[in-house]
């Protein structure tokens, strides 16, 4: 038996057409003497109907912190096609470079162009660590933060400083450029 996983009017992306769209309609599929629909599929105004494997729902009005899974984030090593190991002793790890996965399926993230890499391959390598590091930190940055607001009138001034500096951080983050409610919460 079949659930309906999306419903009219909501904006899911089409996968096999690779674009967004609405659900015009949701299409049981009746079987007698069944009590639930056998399949269901959904109308999409693209021409034809499509079943719920072939939708992904939009996900643009959850959660931040349910959008990005956080605990995936890691380095990874990607082989350097254009020099030989011989030719960049200088390199923390000759022959690779660094590359941080964001997704559970290794591919999402961040890398770097190899001349940039050649350049400075350290300080590279120092920005895969942070940004590996950033959503731990970010987290660290939250709990400091709801202490601050929570035990503002007991806490000490440096450590008050601190939960400021972090709150502030983390507006930095979730606050979308252009947000009209960015701007109201700012202008406050």
């Amino acid at each position: 038996m079949a659930k309906a996983s999306f419903h009219k009017n909501q904006k899911v992306f089409v996968k096999p057409v690779g674009t967004w769209a609405v659900v015009e309609a949701v299409l049981p599929q009746w079987v007698k003497g069944l009590d639930e629909p056998l399949k269901i599929y959904y109308d999409v105004g693209l021409g034809r109907e499509f079943s719920a494997s072939e939708l992904m729902a939009d996900k643009a009005s959850a959660p931040v912190d349910e959008l990005a899974d956080f605990d995936n984030w890691r380095i990874n090593r990607a082989p350097n096609r254009w020099k030989d190991t011989t030719e960049v002793p200088n390199h923390p790890q000759p022959g690779t470079y660094p590359v941080v996965t964001t997704d559970d399926k290794n591919w999402g993230g961040w890398r770097v162009p190899s001349a940039e890499y050649d350049r400075d391959p350290q300080r590279i390598e120092f920005q895969a660590r942070i940004i590996e590091a950033a959503p731990h930190l970010m987290r660290i940055s939250k709990a400091l933060a709801q202490f601050g607001h929570n035990h503002s009138d007991d806490m000490p001034a440096e450590l008050l400083d601190l939960a400021k500096k972090a709150n502030l951080l983390l507006r930095r983050v979730y606050e979308t450029p252009g947000d009209p409610a960015a701007a109201n919460l700012a202008a406050e």
